[in-house]
C-alpha cells in the first residue's frame, strides 16, 4: 500500500482539482472539461464580489468570464443543476442520475408540508410547462401555504421542487439566479436522456463517492455512497460489497498518509499522480498554460472543494469558515473572505467587495498567516492574482486601502494594472 506526505497528499488534491501548478483549460470547452475534472461545481447566489461558482472557475480557466459557465451548462447543455446540494454535473452523467431520482421519489420529502404533492397539483404544473415552455416559480399563482415552507411560500413552488428532485422537469436556464424549469424531454440532450441500469449507476456513484473529494478515509465509504444514491437504508454490508467489487477490479485503490493512522482510497488512476509527486516530479498532464501557482495567486471560491468545510485546516493547517452566514459581531475576518493560494499553500486570506456604479474592487481587510513570505515574489503574484481577478469581474479599478502593510500596498499599485 503507498504511504504519502501530508505536501504530496497537498499537491496532489490542488493538482486533480485543476488549480496547481496553474490554469489549464481555456474557452467554454475548458469550462466543461474542468468541471467533468472537479465532478461537481457547488452553486451559490451571492455576489458580493462574484458568485462562488464563478471564483471557482476562476481558478482554473484561462480569460475566464462568468458567461462562460451560463453557455457551457443552458445554452449548450453540457451540464445540469441538481440537488439539495445545489451543484451542477455534467450531462452526460444524467443516465446514472436517474437512479437518486427514483429512490427520492419513492421516499419522499421529509421537511415539507406533504411527502408527495398531490396528483392534480403535479398535472396542473406539467400541463402549464407543456403549454407555455420554461416557467418559474413567479410564473404560478398557486395557493399559499399557512406555514412557513423553506422550498416556497406556495404549493406550485414545493411541487415543482419536487418534480425537480425526481427529474420529471429540469432547470432549463437562469435570469440571474432564478430558475426556470421546462419539462426533462426539452431540456436534456436526447442521447442522455435514458435510464442507466441500476447496478452501473451503483457503481458510478461509488467511483464519484470517491472521486469529488479525490481521496476518502475507507470508513466514511458506507456513509458517503448510501446518501449519493438517495438510499439512506443501504446497509454497511452492501458497501463494503460494493467497494471490495472497486478494489478488485483494480478502480480504487487505497493509500496511507504519513501521521494519519487511517486507510484512503482514491481511484487507482490517480496513482500515477501520488508517485509523481512523491518522488518531487509534476505530472505532465498538469502543465500549466499560463502563470503557475508560484508566479500568480489564486484566489478560491469559498465554497472551493480544497479548501471548504474545513478541509482548509486538515490540508493547509489553515483555518477557515465561510462567515457570510454569521452575525456581524461574530465574524473573526469578514462578510466574504476568500483564502489566498500560493503556490501550494494556503498563505493569505483578503475580505472583496465590488462596487458595479463605480466599477472599484475594493479589498475591505489582508491578513497573512504567520509564516506566509513577505518578498517581492510573492508581492508579484499577489498584484498578477489581484489583476486577473479584477479583469474577470470587470472592475476598472481596485482600491486596496484595506491591505495595511504598507510596503506591499505600493508594491501592488506600481504593479497593478488594469
Amino acid at each position: 500500500m503507498e504511504t504519502i506526505s501530508k505536501q504530496t497528499y497537498r499537491r496532489f488534491l490542488l493538482g486533480v482539482q485543476g488549480l496547481y501548478p496553474g490554469r489549464r483549460y481555456e474557452n467554454v470547452t475548458g469550462v466543461e472539461t474542468a468541471l467533468r475534472q472537479i465532478e461537481a461545481l457547488q452553486l451559490d447566489p451571492l455576489t458580493m464580489v462574484a458568485r462562488s461558482q464563478d471564483i471557482a472557475m476562476y481558478g482554473r480557466v484561462i480569460s475566464y468570464k462568468p458567461e462562460m459557465l451560463y453557455q457551457m451548462a443552458y445554452e449548450k447543455r453540457q451540464a445540469f443543476d441538481y440537488g439539495n446540494w445545489l451543484a451542477m454535473y455534467p450531462m452526460r452523467e444524467f443516465p446514472y442520475w436517474r437512479l437518486p431520482m427514483k429512490n427520492f421519489q419513492a421516499r419522499g420529502m421529509r421537511y415539507e408540508s406533504f411527502k408527495h404533492p398531490p396528483k392534480d397539483l403535479i398535472k396542473f404544473i406539467l400541463k402549464a410547462l407543456e403549454e407555455n415552455g420554461p416557467m418559474g416559480n413567479r410564473d404560478f399563482e398557486g395557493t399559499a401555504f399557512k406555514e412557513w415552507s423553506y422550498r416556497g411560500r406556495k404549493d406550485t413552488s414545493v411541487g415543482l421542487y419536487y418534480l425537480w428532485l425526481t427529474g420529471e422537469v429540469m432547470i432549463s436556464h437562469r435570469k440571474g439566479f432564478d430558475r426556470f424549469y421546462d419539462l426533462r424531454e426539452r431540456v436534456v440532450p436526447k442521447k442522455y436522456d435514458y435510464v442507466a441500469d441500476v447496478k452501473e449507476s451503483e457503481t458510478h456513484f461509488a467511483k464519484k463517492s470517491i472521486a469529488m473529494p479525490n481521496a476518502m478515509k475507507e470508513k466514511r465509504f458506507h456513509y458517503v455512497w448510501k446518501y449519493s444514491i438517495e438510499r439512506p437504508t443501504a446497509t454497511a454490508k452492501e458497501a463494503h460489497k460494493k467497494l471490495n467489487e472497486l478494489l478488485d477490479d483494480k478502480t480504487v485503490s487505497r493509500f496511507q498518509m504519513e501521521g494519519s493512522k487511517d486507510v484512503w482510497l482514491t481511484l487507482s488512476e490517480n496513482i500515477k499522480y501520488l508517485e509523481d509527486l512523491e518522488a518531487g516530479r509534476i505530472p505532465k498532464t498538469w502543465k500549466a498554460l499560463d502563470t503557475t501557482t508560484d508566479e500568480e495567486v489564486t484566489l478560491l471560491a469559498p465554497l472551493e472543494m480544497v479548501s471548504a468545510r474545513g478541509r482548509a485546516k486538515l490540508v493547509f493547517d489553515f483555518e477557515y469558515v465561510w462567515e457570510v452566514y454569521k452575525p456581524e459581531h461574530q465574524r473573526k475576518w469578514g462578510y466574504y473572505v476568500l483564502p489566498i493560494l500560493y503556490k501550494d499553500d494556503l498563505v493569505a486570506r483578503l475580505d472583496p467587495k465590488f462596487d458595479r456604479t463605480t466599477n472599484t474592487l475594493h479589498i475591505l481587510g489582508f491578513w497573512l498567516e504567520d509564516d506566509a513570505p513577505t518578498d517581492s515574489k510573492f508581492a508579484d503574484a499577489l498584484a498578477k492574482g489581484l489583476t486577473r481577478f479584477a479583469k474577470m469581474i470587470d472592475a476598472k479599478k481596485i482600491d486596496l486601502s484595506g491591505i495595511k502593510l504598507a510596503k506591499l500596498r505600493s508594491h501592488l499599485k506600481s504593479k497593478i494594472k488594469l
